[in-house]
């Protein structure tokens, strides 16, 4: 059984567990700059490169997959959020991306083997992509609406040299995030298939979107339901909400998802909203109650956290949703589905 068919049946039993955030834990650690650095020669400073630990100090990696896993995880993600060409190029590391990815599948795949092995229940390892610091659909300036910084050849480029390195390292699922770009996310995907296809085996994508604004779009001005007309062709094996606010904000535009999806959702939201010092002051109870509300309505299948959370919100998650029903995944009329910003369906 492959991983997706293996995931797709715990999914209709039970509601799965994503993984938390990695910033909080690693910020957690106080390290330093020779830390990130660990004997690596670089031009510029390291300190805040969480991605680069993956090469200079995987234990503290390993240790927040092992962590996350403990507390009930089903699925955890590889600590590559900006690990691709564009984001490292900012650190000076842009030479390093391969080997940056590859060991971050290898160490999250280590730890995620071990929990299986002690306890039988399986788990999986899923490639995260981030956005880049860069959009395809729209000017970073006012003056030149027309104007891009890259080009959708070489996004998909720099993340098709992401993609082969983590399946290289063991990744079972490709998961593009944080997507406040569709067209990034389009990208992403064409570049996802296309290192599955050279490895020779099947990894299936992920996708989660972030919203931007309480009207429920993201960057590039999507709406929930047009974002899934514009990436529904991919056939993902989940689609869903991560970020942007916190479980009870996030409630509404999850919903507006799930009905539209005939896929499975995982949704990871932060621990509410940040205070006044960027820190995050939701505990863990208080977020599995609000995620609780959740589950009147049926929304997710898997369901993890974002910015903020920790061992300690996924473990009050994994108890809250223990033994409620998984989202039934609706089955949809055959129809023409179009996207702009808003969502075009054409009546049979």
């Amino acid at each position: 059984m492959s991983p997706a068919e293996k995931l797709k049946s715990i999914a209709a039993t039970r509601i799965m567990m994503l993984d938390g955030g990695y910033g909080t834990q690693i910020q957690a650690h106080r390290l330093e700059e020779a830390d990130f650095r660990g004997g690596i020669e670089f031009t510029h400073d390291q300190k805040g490169n969480n991605d680069i630990l993956a090469l200079t100090c995987p234990s503290v990696i390993a240790g927040i997959h092992r962590a996350y896993l403990d507390a009930g995880s089903d699925i955890i993600e590889t600590n590559t959020f900006s690990a691709n060409r564009i984001s490292q190029a900012d650190y000076g590391a842009e030479h390093l991306v391969r080997e940056i990815n590859v060991e971050s599948a290898r160490v999250a795949r280590e730890e995620a083997d071990a929990a299986e092995a002690r306890d039988g229940r399986p788990r999986f390892v899923a490639g995260a992509i981030g956005p880049t610091n860069k959009t395809l659909s729209l000017s970073p300036d006012v003056n030149d609406p027309g104007y891009r910084e890259v080009d959708f050849d070489t996004m998909r480029d720099v993340y098709r040299e992401q993609c082969d390195a983590l399946v290289e390292g063991g990744v079972d699922f490709i998961l593009i995030e944080t997507i406040f770009d569709t067209l990034n996310a389009k990208a992403a995907a064409m570049a996802a298939r296309d290192a599955a296809e050279a490895a020779g085996r099947e990894v299936p994508i992920m996708l989660s979107m972030t919203i931007t604004d309480m009207a429920g779009r993201n960057l590039s001005g999507h709406t929930v339901e047009a974002f899934w007309h514009a990436v529904r062709h991919i056939k993902p094996l989940t689609v869903g909400l991560n970020c942007s606010f916190g479980a009870d904000l996030l409630r509404p535009h999850l919903a507006a998802l799930a009905r539209q999806a005939d896929t499975l959702i995982m949704a990871y939201p932060n621990a509410g909203l940040p205070n006044d010092l960027g820190q995050y002051d939701e505990l863990p109870e208080h977020t599995a109650k609000l995620i609780g509300q959740w589950l009147e309505d049926g929304l997710i299948n898997i369901v993890g956290g974002c910015c903020g959370t920790t061992p300690g919100h996924i473990g009050a998650i994994a108890r809250a949703v223990a033994s409620a029903p998984p989202r039934a995944i609706p089955t949809l009329p055959v129809q023409t589905r179009l996207s702009g910003l808003e969502p075009f369906t054409m009546a049979a």
